[in-house]
């Protein structure tokens, strides 16, 4: 009787510890599968090869625009984006149009033309109003991300920038908006909820837009005037990307 009783208490005092062990596999398992998950896809990704053109200011710059939904103004350099190793600016040195084809300064062909210092001659000045251009990739890519230089010179905010890719060379059928921060729709291609953003003459960043390896053969960019003036204005354009398979 009294070794059927030790036995009893035995498995009393032991089961919470089993099923505590139970628990324990259980839970540490798949944790360890998704830690090893994500080593293996962070073996797979590396800083964004992203070369920045040197800055054009030093020290905060003066009566900075406040009619603007931008964050506030930095000096700090972004951090590093993280892509698929391999990728490379797919959009160097191919076909750029645009609704303005005969711009004010400078040629549309410039804005792929690996060109990004603020000269003068770098700027490729288009008209009044609501204006795009659009780059011909000549071919399908799963691109990562998109980056956009307008004239950083000074630290203006142009309006309504919008970002879309498609394969239809029209943009009728197929449009992704990879970034919109036209609120208001003042553009007429749908009301964006992202922030406007300062173009940045003291870290030369430009705007970098996750396009999250979408697949698509070409890039439009919108503006509609900036802070300073109603013109629009590009330096240079990238598209970071994989051939698709």
């Amino acid at each position: 009787m009294r070794k059927f009783l030790f036995r009893r208490a035995a498995v009393y005092w032991n089961w919470p510890w089993n099923l505590f062990a139970a628990i324990t596999f259980i839970l540490i398992f798949p944790i360890h599968a998704q830690v090893q998950e994500a080593a293996q896809k962070s073996s797979d990704l590396a800083p964004l090869p992203l070369v920045l053109p040197p800055p054009t200011l030093k020290g905060t710059p003066q009566n900075l625009p406040t009619n603007t939904s931008a964050p506030p103004f930095t000096d700090k350099s972004p951090a590093p984006f993280y892509a698929p190793k391999g990728v490379k600016n797919v959009a160097l040195g191919k076909p750029v149009t645009g609704s303005n084809p005969t711009p004010i300064d400078g040629e549309l062909q410039q804005i792929t033309d690996g060109k990004k210092q603020a000269f003068n001659e770098n700027v490729v000045t288009l008209r009044r109003g609501l204006q795009w251009v659009q780059i011909d990739l000549q071919g399908e890519y799963n691109l990562y991300a998109i980056v956009v230089w307008h004239d950083f010179t000074t630290a203006v905010v142009y309006r309504d920038v919008i970002v879309q890719v498609s394969d239809d060379p029209e943009f009728e059928t197929g449009v992704h908006t990879l970034f919109n921060n036209d609120q208001s729709n003042r553009s007429g291609l749908g009301a964006g909820t992202d922030r406007e953003y300062f173009e940045n003459p003291l870290t030369g960043e430009g705007k970098l837009v996750d396009a999250k390896g979408i697949k698509a053969r070409y890039l439009r960019c919108y503006s509609h005037g900036n802070t300073d003036n109603a013109l629009n204005a590009y330096i240079e354009i990238e598209a970071y990307g994989l051939p698709a398979s």
